[in-house]
């Protein structure tokens, strides 16, 4: 196999994709706390953004090793799979992002140094504990997700800020991790996990999904409510949560359209989030 191969391999692990929109929540979460961190460019910001793409990148690529197994019946693309990356490189790869995660770390204030070593800690925990229990593995990821918003916003001002938006794109992920469960419900069967769709059935586990979306959509006008953002946030917000909600009743009949819709809709809420924060400056 050829030297570009393999680094596509490598690069593959970490899901670009994922990994920069990880590093943009986490910019998203330092704006609405202090918009002045990230337009000035502060170094807290930029370290905490520079921390997460690392641990993001770790997080996926030493998933694929524990699930290169299972991989090659449900993502046989994938680097490991296909032969583009050992197991053994994979893992070797994986540390190596982390260490870069906690060296961007090191100049962060306390809380946000905190939420970085839980973050860590959940990551490795998922992988080995966590993953194959039915609903656990799903609320970790979640949790994950959503703290990107708390982390950026704990690295330069109060985290308290970004609450309702660490919860909507926490449920929204939540229910996301459901229908790709229950995508992959085959190769988890024949692999012996206990996901939430396996345990209980795909329907029912979808409806898991979309009540747990009902109430953070429920909770999503906090913030007007309480004037911290103002009009254009809900105005905003308000076509966010329809999209999300839409996607996870969408699940039950297409899950592959579901839960690519649900990833649309966080971002549009962070997108609202962001707009009412940057009207306040006005």
């Amino acid at each position: 196999m050829s030297l570009g191969e393999r680094l596509r391999g490598l690069l593959d692990l970490t899901r670009p994709g994922n990994t920069i929109a990880a590093a943009l929540l986490t910019a998203t979460g330092a704006f609405i706390a202090t918009p002045d961190a990230i337009l000035g460019g502060q170094r807290a910001a930029l370290a905490a953004v520079a921390a997460t793409a690392c641990a993001t990148a770790a997080g996926n690529a030493v998933n694929d090793y524990f699930d290169h197994e299972i991989d090659r019946i449900n993502r046989p693309d994938r680097a490991i799979p296909r032969g583009a990356v050992s197991p053994g490189g994979a893992l070797a790869f994986s540390v190596a992002l982390f260490l870069g995660a906690v060296v961007s770390a090191v100049v962060l204030p306390p809380l946000a140094i905190a939420i970085a070593v839980t973050n860590l800690l959940a990551l490795v925990a998922y992988t080995k504990l966590f993953k194959g229990l039915p609903g656990v593995g799903n609320a970790v990821v979640a949790y994950l997700t959503g703290s990107t918003f708390l982390f950026g916003a704990a690295a330069v001002g109060d985290p308290a800020d970004a609450f309702v938006l660490f919860l909507l794109a926490a449920v929204a992920t939540f229910t996301r991790e459901i229908v790709k469960d229950v995508e992959d419900v085959d190769g988890d069967r024949e692999e012996g996990l206990r996901t939430l769709p396996i345990v209980v059935g795909e329907r029912r586990a979808l409806w898991v999904g979309v009540a747990t979306m009902a109430v953070a959509i429920l909770v999503s006008p906090v913030p007007y409510v309480y004037g911290t953002l103002g009009i254009v946030y809900l105005v905003l917000v308000v076509p966010a949560d329809a999209v999300m909600l839409g996607a996870a009743v969408q699940s039950f009949r297409d899950p592959a359209a579901g839960q690519r819709r649900l990833k649309i809709g966080m971002f549009l809420a962070a997108g609202a989030f962001l707009a009412g924060r940057a009207t306040t400056l006005l």
